[in-house]
């Protein structure tokens, strides 16, 4: 999992929640119509005339196309102060002194604004001549056409947003963010107690955007409702046992220019405004949550409510960013990844019994999570390009959110300080059967921090560096945990090959269901059965997966389905190029092309596979 700085506005193009901002710019472009005959015409001055003014355009259209990305991007970026620190070390080096407001709004109206705002810049993106573009502009202008066409799926479905959600909601993943809400200059300071003193207000407009939820007949069951609660309930920090104030004062520590006068004044009101704000903020959430109890009835996954298939097709495409048509011919090819997977675990089974008892015994060469850090980057160098020198701190869940939070995740640098990364590790029990090797080259080398490190060092398009796309990063990030098992990690190879195809496999079963549940309509007893085709006797699990789906639709999709289409395409160029092959090659491409909807990426892959022919 990786955190995301645009956070609170559902519907906005650039902003798909917790999702990491980071993108490439790739430097060769898919067959555009021809600009010149294959043949050279001879010359003459009227020849040199036309081309004098298809320069003149192209000139033109690129320095109009220029100007408006960024303007786009100062106007995104500085609309929350929230946003604005994460994405920025020294917003004043890019001509921004101040957000518009700390949290942003979170309304019917907030969103319907968002669409105009979508459907203007639609039109604009039109009047644009790709030809006359440079390539780079070329890749910015389909990503954004292909998001802006993902978010007309979305129009009239407003309500079915919701900002609240068991893990990856606002409510779960705020305090974090908070937490790491880093001080450079005092002027943070005074920042950051301002986002502490507005979040009730915020807070405010997420519980009214749930009574209109529940008016519409499109609220939460009791079941849902009272896990949300329970996540909201690790927030009511007490005296004794208060992350909030601890990383606070760490972080306070660090600023040399402050008198410890000054700290100590800080230090009180970080304190003051945690009782009177921050805690009663998730305090107001749980008595209004408690007060909506029965009026959501659904007990089923998304196509329970009346347009929620509609809605959930929307969210597979959001989350995904795929490449596939329909979600029928999906599901098909994610069951047969699934399969194949499966397949090759029986196999490497039966050839190899002696992995059955290996199981319980077997062993990475490092266990310590900065050991493997280490080791993780020595090792991708062999089928990945270099990277420039960072730094990293790796941190555990405060205890009293481990509950409420995902086994681990990555909070990305900001644009201009990409040297800084922290990867935060949930220590709690549920997650023992984790593998901390794999979880760490998915959030670390070369997962989350190796992909945002190298765009930050091969890009200088601003823009792309919120425009996400959440199916390719943490698809990217599940394809290289699942590479990690077959390094030379300390396993022997069989047991590598075993344990990857079973973590995809598992992984498969979770998206599917994940799909059945929430698309197809299927009831607990359906996934009982579904689930008894792979374990003798499902017992609780039945019950946490079918609510795991409810209260995250689309989630697992955006780890599978990513993983797939990468791994998709890689099986198409090794087919293709057989012993010409170059998995450091094939990475790279995808690295240069950064964060972008598979339908874009798939354009460009088919031009780099016919130059690799060559």
């Amino acid at each position: 999992m990786n955190t995301k700085n645009h956070l609170f506005s559902p519907l906005l193009i650039f902003t798909l929640i917790f999702s990491l901002f980071l993108n490439g710019c790739y430097s060769s472009a898919p067959p555009e119509k021809e600009l010149a005959p294959t043949t050279a015409a001879p010359f003459s001055e009227a020849s040199a005339e036309n081309y004098e003014h298809f320069e003149e355009a192209q000139l033109k259209a690129q320095k109009e196309f220029e100007q408006q990305m960024e303007d786009l991007f100062i106007s995104e970026i500085s609309g929350r102060q929230i946003d604005l620190h994460f994405l920025l070390k020294d917003p004043s080096a890019y001509g921004i002194t101040k957000a518009e407001s700390p949290y942003g709004h979170f309304s019917l109206d907030s969103i319907n604004e968002s669409i105009e705002d979508q459907q203007s810049l639609k039109k604009s993106l039109e009047t644009y001549d790709p030809a006359l573009l440079t390539e780079q502009q070329r890749l910015t202008l389909r990503i954004l056409q292909s998001i802006l066409r993902i978010e007309d799926k979305s129009y009239g479905l407003e309500l079915y947003s919701q900002p609240l959600a068991v893990t990856i909601g606002v409510q779960a993943q705020l305090p974090i963010l908070l937490s790491e809400y880093i001080f450079y200059r005092k002027e943070d300071v005074d920042d950051y107690l301002d986002l502490l003193a507005n979040i009730d207000e915020y807070y405010k407009e997420l519980l009214d955007f749930q009574r209109l939820k529940a008016e519409a007949g499109l609220m939460m069951s009791n079941t849902v409702l009272d896990h949300l609660i329970e996540s909201c309930e690790s927030y009511l920090l007490t005296t004794d046992n208060n992350f909030m104030i601890d990383t606070f004062n760490s972080r306070l520590d660090t600023l040399s220019d402050l008198t410890e006068e000054e700290k100590n004044a800080y230090r009180q009101k970080n304190e003051e405004l945690l009782k009177s704000d921050f805690i009663p903020a998730y305090q107001l959430l749980i008595d209004g949550l408690n007060e909506l109890r029965g009026t959501g009835v659904n007990e089923k996954g998304l196509c329970g409510f009346p347009d929620g298939k509609k809605y959930y097709e929307y969210l597979v495409y959001s989350a995904t960013g795929t490449s596939y048509p329909s979600i029928e011919e999906l599901l098909k090819d994610m069951e047969l990844l699934m399969n194949k997977q499966l397949a090759k675990t029986s196999l490497l089974l039966r050839f190899h019994p002696e992995l059955a008892e290996e199981l319980d015994t077997y062993a990475y060469r490092q266990t310590e999570p900065e050991d493997i850090m280490e080791e993780l980057k020595v090792l991708s160098l062999e089928e990945f390009p270099s990277l420039a020198e960072c730094s990293y701190t790796l941190k555990s869940v405060p205890k009293s959110l481990e509950l409420s939070l995902s086994p681990a995740f990555y909070l990305v640098s900001p644009i201009d300080d990409y040297q800084n990364n922290v990867i935060y590790i949930n220590e709690n029990p549920r997650f023992a059967t984790n593998e901390l090797y794999n979880t760490i080259a998915h959030e670390g080398y070369p997962g989350h921090l190796y992909q945002n490190v190298y765009f930050h060092t091969h890009c200088d398009s601003n823009i792309r560096n919120i425009l996400s796309s959440k199916g390719f990063s943490e698809g990217w990030a599940t394809y290289v945990e699942y590479l990690s098992y077959m390094m030379d990690n300390g396993l022997r190879p069989e047991m590598g090959e075993l344990l990857a195809a079973n973590s995809i496999a598992t992984l498969g079963l979770h998206a599917c269901l994940d799909v059945y549940i929430n698309y197809m309509g299927w009831d607990r007893e359906q996934v009982r059965e579904y689930l008894m085709n792979y374990y003798e006797d499902p017992g609780e699990l039945t019950d946490a997966l079918y609510n795991a789906m409810i209260e995250n639709p689309a989630n697992y999709l955006s780890y599978y389905v990513g993983c797939m289409e990468l791994m998709n395409m890689r099986e198409t160029a090794e087919k293709e190029l057989g012993e010409r092959f170059d998995a450091k090659e094939f990475h790279t491409f995808l690295l240069d092309i950064g964060e972008a909807p598979f339908d874009v990426i798939q354009a460009y892959f088919t031009a780099w596979l016919k130059e690799q022919k060559k």
